[in-house]
């Protein structure tokens, strides 16, 4: 399967667990060989009533049973066999279910912890990869491999047992018909890997590519609207989609073709099979030679969707192929966790410094932030302003703890931010960008982001809205704070965004606000407003300490001191 294989693509525990579904399936194999040989006695009984005594083991029950009419032991062998054939597909179905619940099982593990894989990844992981991409990866890859590998590779395994039962079984009864299945049968399945084996895993890396493209385009032209629009820009968003769709359908359908060629060749297989069984017979024109007919014919239905069965399997599992790279790539062997679930905070008592704090980024020959000595103390109004490119933003996540120093280091009472401490230190502070990240929830939910519905503490959040100056506006909506905001904030203006962002941090008591150019996409009214509403609660809280970044001097009034980079 090229570089990764599929076993080496399993997280440990469900190797381990994949061997007794592979027992399972063996005797699912065996269950579905035993109830083909059931039939044979009907075979026999069809061909000739007499062969009842001259077939040891049908006399042998004759006789066990004191049966003294051939009619009455034909129903009741043909009632048992029938009682037989509902029990083994009943047992079939309970072993079914270990695999069906390892695959779900799986599926739910391996999306679960991609999920959590990426995002403890960080900020420049984030940042560096489209989130359509992810997304998809999470969402659809994780579900594809194991409905469109792991369970035709279930499939084969079974198939490929019950197919060898049947061959051996026909082996000892008919050397010859043995034979002649395989010189039917084998031709198929060569022929048939041979001509599809790279131009199937082709198509479905050309069709992932695709999902991928039409995925960003779609969340692109939704999250960009207005620019869009205004731009005359969809036509252009609409050819690269339909493009993309042209890609996956174009291979969806010779997918299908392939898919259907199987059933093609096998059922020529079985005709030609058959076909010259019935010229042996005909030639012979003995009972032996029919029976041989019958026994070959009763096989052969049951080999024919058996490896119909396995080159279908076969083939999803090379359209799929590339899910095993992605499903490696992000090192899933072991549970992941996030990487840190605490809720206890620093108590930020004196100051955050910075000592020689260097920061480059992966892809850079110079340090975007470099030999940076800076201390704010607690309870200052601080500003942060330079030329773009000087390092604001970076800076900023630096001290936000979503980027680690490439040297130098973060102080915060003099201990230092690591990775180890950095969820304790998010715990205490509060973060409003100029884009506050708000869910197509309730004002309420957005405000206690993260807190599930029901344990949400109202008056903290009633508060808060006074607090960030949000109360006149929540007042007026028809269910209050209850009321929905659309997606990304789309039923409110940019200062209100804001103030939901304000009032996010003051609901979890945070001792210090970052202010990401918050104001900088406002317009000055509502600018100065903000910053009003910022001295306000700085005076009402003198141990709150806020850090602001901007380019406009404005954007600052409310500071203390200004930083220049």
């Amino acid at each position: 399967m090229g570089k990764w294989s599929i076993y080496s693509s399993l997280p440990l525990k469900y190797r381990r667990r994949g061997y007794l579904v592979s027992f399972t399936i063996f005797l699912r194999a065996l269950l579905n060989f035993a109830g083909l040989a059931a039939l044979l006695p009907v075979l026999y009984l069809i061909l000739d009533a007499s062969n009842i005594h001259s077939n040891p083991i049908l006399e042998y029950i004759y006789r066990c049973f004191s049966f003294t009419s051939t009619q009455t032991f034909i129903i009741v062998i043909s009632i048992s066999i029938l009682l037989f054939i509902i029990f083994k597909n009943l047992l079939n179905l309970f072993l079914y279910r270990f695999e069906r619940d390892y695959i779900y099982a799986l599926f739910r593990y391996l999306s679960r912890n991609m999920f959590i894989d990426y995002f403890n990844r960080g900020l420049p992981f984030i940042k560096k990869n489209n989130s359509a991409v992810l997304s998809r990866n999470v969402n659809v890859v994780c579900y594809t491999f194991v409905a469109g590998v792991l369970r035709p590779v279930a499939s084969i395994l079974s198939e490929t047992m019950l197919f060898i039962l049947l061959i051996a079984s026909i082996i000892a009864y008919s050397p010859m018909a043995a034979l002649l299945s395989i010189l039917v049968f084998a031709p198929v399945s060569w022929i048939y890997i041979g001509l599809y084996k790279n131009h199937v895993n082709t198509l479905g890396k050309e069709e992932n590519e695709a999902h991928r493209q039409k995925y960003r385009d779609v969340i692109e032209t939704y999250r960009g609207y207005q620019d869009i629009e205004t731009n005359n820009a969809f036509p252009g968003m609409l050819s690269s989609f339909d493009k993309a769709l042209t890609t996956i359908i174009r291979t969806g359908k010779k997918n299908a073709v392939i898919g259907n060629i199987p059933q093609i060749l096998t059922e020529v297989g079985l005709t030609l099979g058959m076909i010259v069984l019935i010229m042996v017979a005909t030639y012979q024109n003995s009972m032996n030679a029919k029976i041989l007919f019958g026994v070959f014919a009763v096989a052969a239905l049951r080999l024919l969707p058996s490896l119909k069965t396995i080159l279908s399997a076969w083939t999803s599992i090379k359209y799929n192929r590339y899910t095993l790279d992605i499903i490696s790539e992000a090192s899933l062997k072991e549970e992941i966790t996030p990487e840190s679930t605490t809720e206890e905070r620093v108590d930020f008592k004196h100051s955050i410094k910075t000592c020689d704090l260097c920061f480059r980024f992966d892809d850079s020959n110079r340090d975007t932030i470099h030999k940076l000595n800076i201390e704010i103390r607690k309870g200052e109004r601080v500003g942060i302003t330079g030329k773009s490119g000087a390092g604001k933003t970076t800076l900023f996540n630096l001290l936000l703890g979503m980027y680690q120093p490439s040297s130098g280091e973060i102080l915060i009472d003099g201990e230092r931010l690591t990775p180890l401490t950095k969820r304790k230190w998010q715990n205490t502070i509060g973060y409003v960008s100029q884009n506050v990240f708000l869910q197509d929830t309730s004002i309420v939910e957005n405000i206690a982001l993260g807190v599930k519905s029901e344990n949400i503490d109202r008056k903290r959040a009633q508060k808060a809205i006074e607090m960030s100056s949000l109360l006149a506006f929540v007042e007026k909506l028809p269910k209050g704070m209850d009321s929905k905001i659309g997606e990304c904030g789309a039923l409110l203006s940019g200062g209100e965004r804001q103030r939901i962002g304000i009032a996010r941090a003051l609901y979890k008591n945070a001792d210090v606000l970052f202010f990401d150019e918050a104001t900088s996409s406002l317009d000055s009214e509502t600018e100065q407003s903000i910053n009003a509403s910022i001295e306000h609660l700085s005076k009402n809280n003198s141990e709150l300490t806020i850090v602001v970044i901007a380019h406009r001097e404005t954007s600052l009034a409310c500071c203390q001191r200004i930083i220049r980079l």
